[in-house]
């Protein structure tokens, strides 16, 4: 009698899930999480990217970052925040979410610098902050991640090639073919053929709607220095301080024209301070200060501003408005937008071009002058060309509103990549061997933050200056527990006499509560460890956070026959 024949059944693939809570149906605070594995206590998260976008359809101009309450919700911590690149619409939350993760941080140098002059302004430690060189790769739980350069509008950004069981993922994060970057090589076609085929593309989507391919950074600064030869008067030039490329553009196309440099706006100093470091601008000329500017002749000035998208709170609206302390702009002066309006600012952008002609100030701008921008995106041909290298199987259009995603999606179609899906922020896709999928949807209610909150605010240890919102001063005696944990000795001394109220008894109990599930050795890394935990609970219960002195003292716990 003939034996039946054994059934083998295929090894089942643990699924890979993303998740986006940000830059999905909008330009901006891009945040996107991958898990591996089935829900539940088996399953592993990486953040990817963690930006904000500034409100200024509010009043005062507020930050909205992220919201995480569906992290919450499904109960997701992730165990590693990986970042793409240096712009704010990808790093620009982290200071204000990292707290509530504590988890390792992965940047390329310039974004590390960034990252870290941030938290210094809020009193947060930077010790999370790991740098990663452009190509390396690093293991993460059941993820490995290799950072892929590529070309955009600011130094070392990096596609992620994210490997987890038999899934490989590029996530493009912000990129372009740039044939003449300016800083930095253009993209390597090798390397991204090198990878094919992947099984998704998790890709930007901001210029999917537009033919043709995206202007090149060189031929910018060629237009720079034909139009500031030609003009008369002193000149401003607002443009992204993050387009390094630009900057460094402008710089060069003022020495030819035999003008003098002044940077104006504090995210463009610190960016090019940071820059400078690092060696990217060392044929910038020499920086004349601000104060310095009134005793040279106008034609000799040019002065590289913040404010292209009109915010209340920037250089060229200051200028605008006769307010600078040290500058002012008049007739016959000419001040230039090289960079695109982001969608939304429109107004803004038009009452500070409005202020700018009733100084009498001659404006060039993306409509009289396209010539001098260029999108740090890519147009149609150029998803064509970049999927041809990589051969992706399914496409999640992200990094646009859904008129971008869904030209992106249409474009990925017509190359027969399967694209069956436009995800919105908070939902819950699932890759497996049947393909993508919406597991479920979680609305993301918006996550307003005040910008004097989140900016120069003290953290722990103190910051320079003085505090801003009061002074919290926290003194515990600890000891390690049976269990491996640490349990509080003695009375908490607690004096927040100079801050908002806060709720002791319940801020007892939670300290209580975390103190007991740290399994740290020394009083160094207790403090690392309580400090993200410890500002995340008072954010969430206090108004505005106050400049945190913490003192932890370890004692002996008594024995029973001291009782």
């Amino acid at each position: 009698m003939p034996q039946p024949r054994v059934q083998i059944r295929p090894r089942r693939r643990p699924p890979l899930h993303f998740l986006p809570l940000g830059g999905c149906g909008e330009i901006g605070m891009n945040l996107s999480l991958y898990g591996f594995g089935e829900r539940g206590a088996e399953e592993s998260w990486i953040a990817v990217d963690c930006g904000m976008m500034i409100r200024q359809d509010l009043p005062d101009s507020p930050l909205q970052v992220p919201n995480l309450d569906t992290l919450a919700t499904l109960e997701i911590t992730p165990r590693a925040l990986i970042i793409t690149h240096g712009h704010e619409d990808h790093i620009g939350a982290a200071a204000w979410l990292w707290p509530r993760w504590g988890c390792p941080i992965h940047a390329t140098p310039l974004a590390a610098g960034l990252l870290r002059a941030k938290f210094a302004e809020r009193g947060l430690a930077t010790e999370a902050i790991r740098v990663i060189e452009p190509g390396e790769a690093l293991e993460v739980g059941p993820f490995i991640l290799r950072y892929l350069p590529l070309t955009h509008s600011i130094p070392e950004s990096c596609a992620l090639l994210v490997a987890a069981g038999d899934h490989r993922v590029l996530h493009t994060g912000d990129w372009k073919l740039d044939p003449e970057p300016l800083i930095g090589p253009p993209i390597s076609a090798a390397t991204f053929r090198a990878i094919a085929p992947v099984d998704l593309v998790v890709g930007d989507s901001t210029n999917a709607p537009l033919p043709g391919h995206s202007r090149s950074e060189g031929e910018v600064a060629q237009a720079l220095e034909h139009t500031i030869a030609r003009c008369e008067g002193r000149v401003v030039v607002s443009c992204f301080a993050s387009n390094l490329a630009r900057v460094l553009a402008i710089g060069r196309a003022a020495e030819r024209c035999g003008r003098r440099v002044s940077l104006m706006g504090r995210s463009m100093e610190r960016m090019v301070g940071v820059a400078r470091g690092l060696g990217y601008l060392d044929d910038f000329p020499p920086l004349v200060p601000t104060s310095d500017l009134g005793y040279l002749p106008p034609e000799e000035v040019l002065v590289i501003a913040t404010g292209s998208q009109g915010e209340p709170r920037a250089a060229l609206h200051r200028l605008a408005r006769g307010r600078h302390p040290a500058f002012e702009l008049g007739s016959g002066d000419s001040v230039i937008f090289s960079a695109k309006a982001i969608p939304g600012n429109e107004l803004l952008i038009e009452r500070l071009k409005a202020g700018l002609r009733q100084l009498g100030v001659i404006l060039l701008d993306e409509f009289s002058h396209p010539e001098l921008h260029a999108s740090g995106h890519p147009a149609q041909e150029e998803l064509r060309t970049f999927y041809g290298w990589i051969r992706p199987r399914h496409l999640l259009p992200v990094h646009g509103e859904p008129r971008h995603q869904q030209a992106h999606r249409e474009l990925a179609e017509s190359l027969g990549i399967r694209a069956p899906l436009v995800p919105l922020n908070g939902d819950l896709i699932r890759l497996d061997a049947e393909g993508l999928s919406r597991v479920s949807r979680h609305p993301q209610p918006p996550c307003i933050v005040s910008q004097d909150a989140v900016g120069p605010m003290p953290g722990l240890g103190g910051a320079a200056g003085g505090a801003r919102h009061g002074s919290l001063y926290l003194a515990l005696s600890v000891t390690v527990t049976e269990a491996g944990g640490w349990t509080r000795i003695g009375r908490l001394m607690l004096d927040a006499s100079q801050a908002s109220p806060i709720d002791e008894d319940a801020f007892s109990d939670w300290l209580d509560d975390v103190l007991e599930h740290l399994r740290v050795d020394t009083l160094a890394e207790l403090r690392l460890a309580l400090q993200p935990k410890l500002l995340a609970w008072l954010a969430d219960h206090l108004r505005r956070l106050p400049e945190i002195h913490l003192q932890i003292l370890a004692v002996e716990a008594p024995s029973h026959s001291d009782l």
